[in-house]
């Protein structure tokens, strides 16, 4: 069974394989479950989830990097929020909340949350070369 992490959004649930070097990564996406099976090295992984909620599995995908794959399941009820990922009410010890990514939306207007995502993705864009210089030079200080 592969770590994971997971955290929830108002459209989609995201979770995290924390595999890295992942090769034959195979991720099947039902209506109230999922599976994830991959291997890395000699090592074999698969995670079988019944989830809290139903997605839309033709809207859920996933991605692989080096170091995890990254699967976006599309909630079949957008704007219903997941206490959990697992339909089970158990601690798993392969699962943990993301807590960097995780936000709590549902106390959110649409509104403040599509302004605050583009302000994040502003702010992530921004190069520290557009920055200004503030060490004076530029703004005509004087040595005295």
């Amino acid at each position: 069974i592969a770590t994971a992490k997971w955290y929830d959004r108002r459209d989609f649930v995201f979770v995290e394989f924390c595999v890295e070097d992942s090769k034959d990564v195979h991720v099947q996406f039902d209506k109230s479950k999922f599976e994830f099976r991959c291997v890395s090295g000699k090592d074999k992984y698969n995670n079988e989830i019944e989830l809290f909620g139903e997605i839309d599995p033709k809207q859920s995908k996933h991605s692989r990097t080096d170091r995890s794959v990254q699967c976006c399941l599309r909630k079949a009820e957008a704007g219903k929020s997941w206490p959990r990922l697992t339909k089970e009410k158990a601690k798993f010890k392969w699962l943990s909340v993301d807590f960097n990514n995780w936000k709590d939306w549902e106390d959110d207007s649409d509104e403040d949350m599509s302004s605050f995502d583009n302000f994040s993705e502003m702010m992530n864009n921004m190069g520290g070369d557009d920055l200004p210089d503030l060490d004076g030079a530029e703004y005509g200080a004087e040595e005295v």
